[in-house]
């Protein structure tokens, strides 16, 4: 065997990305495949649990054809992926249900049944009742009783591929202790299902899979899988971890008072903490392990921030699109260079960014608005609008923090995602919060978090900490202007009373009727 090398995949919402390292951290190799994103009935987005499975072997397949490693050298793999969305399994390992995405809203009405006890789920799972594992379990339990009684276990993207690889039966079924603040029925302190809220909701915990650290290894590559992907049969895979956490260790965000932005498909901010300190009064953050066991990360996101600024491409700056095309560039670049060129603040135009509903906290009847816009505005006011409003938002999360934690000490946010490369965007996140932004040297943190994880459980690494701070160097740090940092406090005091006051009139406008039918 020559020197080992180690396999990360990313099972992400918008595609699935296979990366190969050195035990030095360097990228030898990796592949992307596009998802595909199923829309049934309004409301509804689902993910066939088949194309996660066929789009790792594949990605992983093609990262060793480019690499050319030989398969032997692979020590282990590891798997990260979506966190609040959950797919099934029945004793054979076979799928009776689509997976059903963090995007999907159909569980709404779990949600509400699920808001009375609140408090109590926040205090022991981490995180309020949302778009996640418990009002989806529900759905499928009260919607879909049929189906339900099929249903052997629920779980994760990353339990689902990495025990299809290992050739798991039902009962192997598990879930690593990262995903738990999205479980809502479990004790995320403790790492054990809650028999109280398992019992509150009357859910089988028979239908619930183990919990495990990312690092335990649950299995080795059967003869069909390596078959599909290339790598040798008994090849180790580790259990993997939820995509925030193998974000944040690959990004090294490993000591208190970091933050981490991901500016991504969803606008993600995760603050590193060293204690479980959950945010019963606001609902908001989502607190949970990190993957080293003494660290903890409260997170707080907008479910569509890089979204809308897709959206914004596709449906109001075609011009823009067609110019860029023209000249070889990015169209981000054009809308950035124009958003540039207008004052902070927009000339008092304020954008609320939830345009799918809002999940920390949960209130799915928000919905986008640009609030003060005049005949002086034009598209670039817009689009600033937009940027600025995601930083108003992470301030919000910000200040609940400094709120359950007074002692802790915000040093730096470090900034991945395709919106760290927006320079623009990174001083007004950093004016807003008045905390100096870091870019870093790699973009694939995600995939390199969970090849830390597979270098971990086979030996290759002794040190998850000091392994991650090796790896990842700054490139370039943005300090914030205090002049700027004072001028947008009233934005961000006006954005936060924006989302209040709001809630009452978005909710009528979401029961006005429809159409007549013609």
């Amino acid at each position: 065997m020559g020197a080992p090398y180690l396999i990360g995949v990313d099972l992400g919402t918008a595609g699935t990305k296979a990366a190969i390292f050195d035990v030095s951290g360097n990228l030898i190799a990796s592949a992307y495949e596009e998802s595909t994103l199923y829309y049934p009935r309004p409301g509804w987005v689902e993910q066939d649990p088949n194309d996660f499975y066929a789009a790792s072997v594949r990605t992983i397949r093609e990262c060793l054809g480019r690499s050319g490693i030989q398969p032997r050298d692979v020590a282990a793999i590891a798997f990260d992926g979506q966190m609040a969305g959950i797919g099934t399994v029945d004793a054979d390992w076979n799928t009776p249900t689509p997976y059903d995405s963090w995007l999907d809203t159909r569980c709404k009405p779990y949600i509400e049944l699920m808001k009375p006890h609140a408090d109590l789920i926040i205090e022991r799972t981490g995180g309020p009742p949302s778009y996640c594992h418990g009002p989806k379990i529900l759905w499928w339990k009260h919607e879909r009783p049929e189906v339900f009684a099929r249903i052997h276990k629920f779980v994760v993207p990353v339990c689902y591929v990495a025990g299809r690889m290992a050739g798991l039966k039902g009962d192997e079924a598990y879930i690593d202790y990262t995903h738990l603040n999205f479980a809502s029925f479990c004790d995320t302190v403790r790492c054990t299902w809650d028999a109280e809220l398992v019992s509150l909701f009357d859910v089988s915990p028979e239908k619930l899979p183990r919990i495990v650290s990312p690092w335990e290894l649950v299995g080795r590559v059967t003869k069909d899988a390596a078959r599909d992907c290339g790598l040798l049969a008994g090849t180790p895979i580790a259990a993997g971890c939820g995509d925030q956490a193998a974000g944040l260790l690959g990004a090294a965000m490993v000591e208190p008072g970091i933050a981490l932005d991901v500016a991504g498909t969803a606008s993600v901010f995760s603050i590193c903490t060293d204690r479980y300190v959950p945010d019963v009064q606001h609902k908001t953050l989502f607190t949970a392990h990190l993957v080293p066991p003494d660290l903890w990360y409260a997170l707080g996101y907008i479910n569509g921030g890089g979204l809308n600024l897709r959206w914004f491409r596709d449906e109001m700056a075609r011009e823009e699109k067609e110019q860029a095309a023209a000249q070889g560039r990015s169209v981000y670049e054009l809308l950035n260079e124009a958003a540039s060129r207008v004052p902070a603040g927009c000339d008092s135009l304020v954008f609320l960014p939830h345009l799918g509903g809002s999940v920390c906290p949960s209130r799915p009847d928000l919905r986008g608005l640009w609030l003060g816009f005049t005949w002086s505005h034009t598209k670039a006011h817009l689009y600033r609008a937009m940027l600025e409003a995601v930083a108003f938002e992470y301030a919000t999360y910000m200040a609940i923090e400094k709120s359950l934690l007074p002692e802790l000490h915000f040093k730096e946010v470090r900034v991945i995602g395709g919106g760290a490369a927006s320079q623009l965007w990174n001083q007004i996140k950093a004016d807003v919060l008045g905390v100096p932004y870091v870019q870093l040297n790699r973009q694939e943190y995600a995939v390199q978090g969970a090849a830390i994880l597979a270098g971990y459980a086979v030996g290759v690494f002794t040190d998850l900490k000091a392994t991650a701070r090796q790896f990842v160097q700054e490139t370039a740090r943005i300090e914030p202007r205090s002049e700027y940092h004072a001028f947008y406090q009233p934005f961000v005091k006006l954005y936060a009373s924006l989302l209040e006051e709001l809630g009452e009139v978005f909710s009528q406008l979401v029961a006005l009727p429809s159409p007549p039918s013609e």
